[in-house]
């Protein structure tokens, strides 16, 4: 097995080299950027209209909401410019192509995270960052050095956890090939809902979302924690610290997973 070291840098090196790639077209590279980052703002445009005629939603007021959204969409968008072309692997394995992702000496995780990158990507960060600027200061909140920790801690554990989703959900085409569009509910969903105050979905909902896939531990938690607010469901309030552990839960199920599909794959013979 190849040392973290290593790994890491050989990500970086075709990270760079599809990098330079997409740069020999600088008029396009830019113009895709912009795009993401409009296409990006549309949700935080729906949160304004949310709150065109109504000062709280859910017990909740637009600056959290915003919070929320930035909180989130920055998770998600650090973890969807790492690992997020992993969603690939079911056509990797329809057209063969993994089997010769095999024969080379590098991790078929690491070719496929990294395949296509671009730097456009970094548009989805562009909206994500301004919400952050502008929620941030109008939090009516007392800020002790625990909840100014917890806010980049929060983002930091938020993408790994939806890394380990990217990973978890690209493994189970290993077994189910045509599952593409059904992982994204997972993926992009999670991102979506967790934009939102958990307090707009039903209780089992929430339930589910913290003790099946732990999606609340990606910002509703943590937040519940800088808010000072009370758990709706009446959870102890240790678990707003425990988004550490749901992270390092999904990923060692992530690798796991992973490493059990590469094992058991047969070859498609093409």
């Amino acid at each position: 097995m190849a040392e973290p070291g290593a790994v890491l840098r050989t990500y970086l090196l075709l990270v760079w080299t599809w990098t330079r790639a997409a740069a020999q077209y600088p008029v396009s590279l830019v113009l895709l950027g912009l795009a993401t980052a409009v296409v990006g703002a549309l949700d935080l445009a729906g949160i304004a209209l949310l709150y065109a005629n109504a000062p709280r939603i859910a017990g909740f007021t637009v600056a959290e909401v915003v919070f929320l959204y930035g909180t989130a969409t920055t998770s998600f968008g650090l973890a969807d410019l790492a690992l997020g072309t992993t969603e690939r692997l079911g056509r990797h394995i329809r057209e063969g192509s993994l089997d010769a992702m095999l024969v080379r000496p590098v991790s078929p995780l690491v070719q496929i995270a990294t395949e296509d990158f671009s730097p456009r990507r970094l548009g989805k960060l562009v909206p994500a960052l301004g919400a952050l600027a502008l929620s941030l200061p109008a939090l009516e909140v007392s800020w002790t050095p625990g909840r100014v920790a917890m806010v980049p801690a929060m983002i930091v554990t938020g993408a790994v956890l939806f890394g380990g989703l990217w990973v978890l959900t690209a493994a189970v085409q290993f077994v189910l090939i045509d599952v593409h569009a059904a992982t994204k509910s997972v993926t992009y969903g999670g991102a979506f809902l967790t934009q939102y105050p958990m307090t707009v979905f039903a209780r089992d909902f929430v339930r589910g979302v913290t003790f099946v896939i732990p999606l609340a531990f990606v910002n509703w938690q943590p937040t519940l924690y800088v808010l000072d607010r009370p758990d709706p469901l009446g959870l102890p309030a240790a678990l707003r610290f425990a988004a550490p552990v749901a992270a390092a839960a999904v990923c060692a199920a992530a690798a796991l997973a992973w490493r059990t599909g590469l094992r058991h794959y047969r070859s498609t013979g093409s």
